[in-house]
């Protein structure tokens, strides 16, 4: 095949413009001596700024005009944010690649002086154009967002209709008080920030808009994003097969088949940008996948939703077999906790540490000493296994970043390690946990600030003879690892218990995203 020129149509918008230029990048660099041209074009999405979508008559706001151009051979293809496309697409266009996804996240941006206008408790205004994010967001930051010292009442938030390109919107967060444009808050994907990133303006553009603010990265399982979020289309005719051809060398089949499962349950549900409904399906190594879903039925128009539904569906890495027939099955997530009690040397360690601490990884909400949340270095990045954990700590007064929504410290690790958020490596973290899960992190300094001191209560103990065991925790394990048969089936969730029990080189184990689908696997 002989290489050529191709001519890219895009939007104008920074953004638009960054993924652009990165698809062109990668054909050229998958296919020596094609050149790729990059054609600005305006779309009515974009001359729209003073309303909210939902409320205009008509649709393909940001397509309409790319796919004119695109027809009608002045160019040769056109990239868009696959979550803008609507279902229904012409049948003389193609969809020929889909690149590997960025994050897939919401992240809530704040205004410098957020942690005040908390401390003070003034109503945050926070803006966003989704009726989905409208619906999932507020209730999730009045949880999220940390407390008043001594007041312990939770964060009044006021969600605002926000339109504009993503540099318009992050500079509502610069205006002075008092001006009508300012803005305490504003939820983005994290994909167009991570792209913007990526590319030399849009760094130069974020470094002065974006990096100084305090954010948050809002949890998949609480916040689950528009289907395709995070993911790239790019098309071309469908009678050019040779343009098809090398757009092919840019397609990823995982993201392909992510991206068209949300999507098709997006058309259950009828389609269309006003809809209350978030869909986000991820892969966990040794896990499966996962869906998160989230629908909120109501008023797209901005009244409270009448009727909300959340699941997580699991499709597992391996098929799980039936059960059996008998079935005899013991529940740890359900058993009573043994107490814990400090350990006085990882305490004093801990606080000796915290008021220079770069970033903060606290295991489980008991692992940060009474009283040390005052010690933590305010400009400290704060992160914590799930959602259970970050209240515990808003409740004492810190900033979360974000969560690894139960999918243990593995699960986290792409985030982590996003330019966009600029973390320390993690040689530089530190960790806070208990003394008998110190072991197996991939680096940084790990303390123990508690231990467990008494044994699970003996009456919670594994029945004799039991067939199927979920492992809440370690130090269940432990307690009674010694009086299970030889042939019972292990489960536990990822993380640092499931570590803990294949160091113990435990038979017959199996991993669950939580104890609900262990349950509804053994049908209790």
């Amino acid at each position: 095949m002989r290489p050529r020129s191709l001519k890219l149509g895009t939007r104008r918008s920074a953004l638009a413009r960054a993924q652009s230029a990165l698809v062109a990048q990668q054909l050229q660099e998958s296919h020596a001596g094609l050149t790729v041209e990059l054609v600005g074009l305006d779309t009515r999405g974009d001359r729209i700024q003073d309303r909210a979508l939902t409320s205009v008559e008509g649709k393909e706001f940001f397509t309409a005009e790319l796919d004119a151009a695109l027809l009608e051979g002045s160019v040769d293809l056109t990239v868009h944010s696959y979550k803008d496309l609507s279902l229904e697409r012409p049948e003389r266009l193609r969809l020929a690649a889909v690149p590997p996804r960025e994050l897939p996240h919401d992240m809530a941006i704040f205004a410098r002086d957020v942690a005040q206008r908390l401390a003070a408790g003034h109503e945050l205004l926070i803006g966003t154009s989704s009726p989905r994010r409208a619906s999932f967001v507020p209730e999730l930051l009045q949880r999220l967002l940390p407390r008043a010292q001594g007041s312990g009442a939770r964060a009044r938030v006021r969600l605002l209709e926000l339109r504009g390109n993503v540099d318009s919107r992050l500079r509502r967060l610069h205006e002075p008080r008092g001006s009508e444009r300012q803005l305490d808050g504003i939820v983005l994907a994290i994909a167009g920030l991570a792209r913007l990133w990526a590319d030399a303006s849009g760094r130069g553009l974020l470094e002065e808009l974006f990096a100084p603010l305090p954010r948050m990265v809002l949890p998949l399982s609480a916040c689950p994003t528009a289907p395709a979020q995070g993911a790239l289309a790019i098309e071309c005719r469908a009678d050019d097969a040779t343009t098809a051809q090398w757009l092919a060398a840019l397609d990823h089949a995982a993201t392909r088949r992510a991206v068209n499962t949300e999507r098709a349950l997006l058309a259950e549900r009828g389609g269309g940008c006003h809809q209350r409904f978030g869909a986000t399906m991820i892969e966990v190594p040794d896990l499966g996948t996962l869906l998160y879903l989230r629908d909120a039925q109501g008023d797209a128009a901005g009244g409270a939703p009448t009727a909300e539904r959340s699941e997580l569906r699991w499709t597992p890495e391996r098929a799980l077999a039936a059960p059996g027939a008998a079935v005899l099955a013991w529940d740890g997530s359900r058993a009573a906790r043994g107490s814990v009690e400090p350990h006085a040397v990882g305490i004093a360690l801990s606080l000796q540490r915290l008021p220079g601490v770069g970033a903060l990884f606290v295991a489980h909400r008991r692992a940060l000493p009474p009283g040390a949340a005052a010690q933590i270095n305010p400009a400290a990045h704060i992160w914590v296994p799930g959602l259970d954990s970050w209240q515990g700590l808003a409740e004492q007064g810190l900033w979360v970043e974000g969560c690894a929504d139960g999918l243990g410290f593995a699960a986290l690790e792409p985030l982590l390690h996003a330019p966009l958020l600029q973390l320390p490596p993690l040689s530089q973290w530190t960790i806070l946990t208990h003394v008998a899960a110190t072991g197996g992190w991939p680096s940084g300094e790990v303390i123990a600030s508690y231990r467990h001191s008494d044994a699970p209560p003996e009456q919670d103990a594994p029945p004799p003879g039991a067939t199927h065991l979920y492992w809440h925790s370690s130090a269940q394990f432990d307690r009674w690892c010694g009086r299970t048969a030889t042939q019972a089936q292990h489960a536990c969730g990822p993380g640092k218990t499931y570590q803990h029990l294949v160091r113990a080189g435990v038979q017959n184990l199996r991993m669950f995203p939580s104890p609900a689908q262990w349950r509804e696997w053994l049908r209790l």
